[in-house]
C-alpha cells in the first residue's frame, strides 16, 4: 500500500465473526469513509432479511444479489466495505473486490469463531449455521480453507480487539 491516496475502497472479507462489520465501523470513521455492509445492503435492497432471502429464494439467489452489491458499491470510491463471509466463492466477485479496492482478510481460529458466531446462530440471524454451530463453523472453515488467500493483506483477529485492528490497517496504509 503506498498510501491512502492510492486506495479507492478498503473490502474486508474473512469468514462470519471474524470481526468484518465491526471493523468497518471503526475504520469508516477514522477515514470519514463511507460504510457498506453488504448483507445490509442486500436486505434494504431486497426489502427482506437475510435468513428470509434464504428460506424463500434460496441460496443462489442470495449469492446473486450478493454479485450485484459488490459491483455497484465497489465502482465509486472512499468506501469501507464488509462483505458477507461467502462473498469470496465467486470468482467474478474476487476480481471486482480486487479491482475495486484494497482486500483485507480478517481470520481467526476455530475457537474465537465460535464463541463469537454462537449467539447469533442461536438468534437465527445466520442461517447457514443453522443447527449444531460448532459443525457447521469446522465444516464451513474446512471448505473454505483458502478462499481469502486471494486478499493483499491478511490480518488475524483471534487475539486482537476490533480498534487494535482497525489501527493496523491505517498504519500500513501511511
Amino acid at each position: 500500500m503506498d498510501g491512502l491516496g492510492k486506495c479507492r475502497n478498503i473490502v474486508l472479507v474473512g469468514f462470519m465473526g471474524t470481526g468484518k462489520s465491526t471493523v468497518s465501523r471503526i475504520l469508516s470513521e477514522r477515514l470519514g469513509w463511507e460504510r457498506i455492509d453488504t448483507d445490509e445492503e442486500i436486505e434494504r435492497r431486497a426489502g427482506k432479511t437475510i435468513p428470509q432471502l434464504f428460506a424463500e429464494e434460496g441460496e443462489q439467489s442470495f449469492r446473486n444479489w450478493e454479485s450485484r452489491v459488490l459491483e455497484d458499491v465497489l465502482s465509486g470510491s472512499g468506501k469501507v466495505v464488509a462483505t458477507g463471509g461467502g462473498a469470496v466463492l465467486r470468482e467474478s466477485n474476487r476480481r471486482v473486490m480486487l479491482a475495486g479496492g484494497w482486500v483485507v482478510a480478517l481470520t481467526a481460529d476455530k475457537d474465537s469463531l465460535i464463541k463469537r458466531v454462537s449467539s447469533s446462530a442461536a438468534a437465527g440471524s445466520r442461517p447457514l449455521l443453522a443447527g449444531d454451530a460448532e459443525a457447521r463453523v469446522t465444516a464451513l472453515l474446512e471448505s473454505r480453507q483458502r478462499a481469502y488467500d486471494f486478499a493483499q493483506a491478511t490480518i488475524d483477529t483471534s487475539r486482537l480487539s476490533p480498534a487494535d485492528v482497525a489501527n493496523m490497517m491505517l498504519n500500513w496504509m501511511r
